[in-house]
């Protein structure tokens, strides 16, 4: 199948796997472990950024460790959930598969650690990634664009080509993860199923709500009509 889509682009939580309760379980547990206060909505408000920002907001809501302990620990919480089984989100293996199949790579773009990129990797179904970018690299983080430059780069493709960068689809969840895509200049796409952040005010090309009806053709369509100024 020969389509105008060079690549595809995913973040990890929030749009391949739906790890925001546990990531939020995590942070609650160890915010009760150690006299601070943590609830839903705070944990809503940190999700998409790093966990050192997360650690930091723990901190001024009376967590009691230095930052690098809590993210120590909410790392190795997911981790440890995760290795057990991926929540995966509905639908989006049946994605992957159809664009494996048809000769379109997928990247992994991710702020989460390399031992949870690769734990995803090694869980999803063979050769449907063929690279990844991870926490753990040497790139400044979302929502600065590098990490999808950086995997523009893996595939051979000139970040500063505009055209091929048009030519990829980014699928994100956050508004910071959002904003990263964008400025790389890939095609964004706003995944609203399993996030409580309003993305509407986003930079985003698209959005779509789940999984449901989308595959290669699909993707490959907003890449068309992107290009064609629709």
């Amino acid at each position: 199948m020969n389509l105008p889509l060079k690549a595809v682009f995913w973040d990890m939580d929030g749009t391949l796997i739906d790890s925001e309760p546990l990531w939020h379980a995590g942070e609650m547990k160890i915010a009760a472990d150690h006299s601070g206060y943590w609830d839903e909505d705070l944990a809503w408000a940190g999700s998409g950024t790093p966990v050192p920002d997360v650690a930091r907001r723990m901190i001024e809501q009376g967590c009691k460790l230095p930052a690098e302990e809590i993210g120590e620990q909410l790392i190795q919480y997911v981790t440890d959930a995760e290795m057990l089984s991926l929540p995966w989100t509905p639908g989006v293996l049946d994605v992957l598969i159809s664009l494996r199949d048809a000769g379109v790579p997928s990247v992994l773009v991710t702020s989460s650690p390399r031992e949870l990129a690769e734990n995803l990797i090694a869980q999803a179904p063979t050769g449907c990634f063929v690279d990844y970018v991870c926490g753990d690299d040497e790139v400044t983080k979302k929502p600065d664009p590098e990490p999808y430059q950086l995997a523009a780069r893996k595939l051979g493709i000139d970040p500063a080509d505009t055209d091929a960068m048009a030519s990829t689809v980014a699928i994100e969840d956050s508004i910071s993860g959002l904003r990263a895509a964008a400025a790389s200049g890939a095609t964004t796409i706003c995944q609203t199923a399993f996030m409580r952040e309003d993305q509407s005010d986003g930079p985003q090309f698209a959005s779509i709500d789940g999984y449901d009806g989308v595959d290669a053709m699909l993707l490959a369509t907003f890449v068309m009509a992107r290009k064609s100024g629709k």
